[in-house]
């Protein structure tokens, strides 16, 4: 679970902190433009360098900076248990005068407080383990180091990161433009979901127990399912179909002629699985409930939330959505809000704001503020 979200100088987010450590499902509200998406942007930039996007340009640009503040680095810094062992990892970028290239002003790695290595601007420290001294070693400073220093084993603490943070799942999909074919498999799956088809394939092939979970779940909000297939179309490619039978006969549907709420329920039955078998996930959605019907938004959600209150990952959320703001307590809520675009995102815990009235009625007036 991530016990400390820390972001500086990013878009919207000004010496922002994200109050989340010991909760297994938040939720964000905020009017539109308070900086909740960022949230997830700020995510996306340190999964990117996990799964080896490591150039600096292909990760910020000058302009995510701020109101193109120039007198600070961009920081980002994020603090997560996994197996009883806290991680910190720190990265900072920033533009020197006549540079056209934002660069690496600061990066770490620690483990329960002790480097796994530290780097400043060029020059990166690996720490020893056993006898020796640190290693030491110089790196292009456009580059995170991330990515390149190695990891001995699957054991080591250095892995055991890298593979959270990458495959965190961050997503903001568009059912509209999933597809459901695949020509490869992938754990990793981008925000969109495009390869929502690479997704299932390697899911259920590496956790073939898996399956019986997506099954479970999409039975429950499609009763006439009677199994989701995956053949093999070509040499390499594969293509969804889900099969529905009632008594009057059956029907095969390829993925992309679902509807776009029921391609959600196929993306929340993977994320349950997920959670199940990634063990512990992170998983940001932003805005779940959308292509849903009202009557179909409490159970999303609770169906959500449970999963990652008993399997021991970490949901966050956004929505407009009543329904969905109605199955979170005022604890597990955080309001983002900003006074204008001139000013940075603040957020505070829904139970220490004072709502007049409805909590439902006082989101539809806009008066959820401090």
């Amino acid at each position: 679970m991530i016990k400390r979200l820390y972001i500086h100088n990013f878009r919207c987010l000004e010496n922002f902190e994200l109050p989340i450590q010991g909760q297994s499902s938040v939720l964000l509200i905020g009017k539109n433009g308070a900086g909740k998406t960022t949230v997830s942007l700020a995510l996306e930039i340190l999964q990117k360098i996990a799964r080896g996007t490591n150039r600096v340009k292909d990760l910020v640009k000058p302009k995510d900076r701020t109101r193109g503040r120039e007198d600070v680095p961009m920081r980002f810094e994020i603090e997560v248990e996994l197996g009883n062992k806290v991680y910190e990892y720190i990265i900072a970028f920033e533009l020197p005068e006549d540079f056209k290239e934002m660069r690496v002003h600061e990066e770490r790695l620690a483990v329960d407080g002790k480097p796994v290595y530290s780097r400043k601007l060029a020059q990166v420290n690996l720490a020893q383990t056993g006898f020796g001294k640190d290693a030491e070693f110089r790196i292009d400073w456009h580059l995170a180091a991330l990515p390149i220093v190695q990891e001995k084993s699957s054991d080591d603490p250095l892995f055991i990161f890298k593979q959270w943070l990458a495959r965190m799942l961050i997503l903001r999909p568009i059912p509209s433009q999933i597809k459901g074919d695949s020509e490869q498999e992938t754990l990793q799956p981008e925000p969109r979901l495009t390869d929502f088809g690479a997704w299932f394939w390697a899911l259920t092939g590496q956790y073939p127990a898996a399956y019986a979970k997506i099954d479970e779940y999409l039975k429950q909000v499609m009763p006439d399912l009677k199994d989701v297939q995956n053949p093999t179309i070509g040499k390499d490619s594969k293509s969804l179909v889900i099969q529905f039978s009632t008594p009057q006969g059956s029907l095969k549907l390829p993925f992309e002629d679902l509807s776009d709420g029921e391609k959600c329920f196929m993306i929340c039955a993977m994320v349950l699985a997920a959670n199940n078998f990634y063990s512990p996930l992170l998983c940001f959605w932003d805005e779940p409930d959308n292509y849903l019907a009202l009557s179909e938004v409490g159970h999303f959600v609770l169906a959500l939330r449970a999963a990652f209150q008993t399997g021991g990952g970490q949901l966050i959320a956004t929505s407009h959505n009543p329904e969905a703001i109605n199955r979170f307590s005022e604890k597990n809520t955080l309001v983002l809000y900003r006074k204008n675009h001139l000013e940075p995102t603040r957020v505070l815990p829904l139970s220490e704001i004072q709502v007049s009235g409805d909590l439902i009625n006082a989101l539809i007036r806009g008066d959820v503020e401090p």
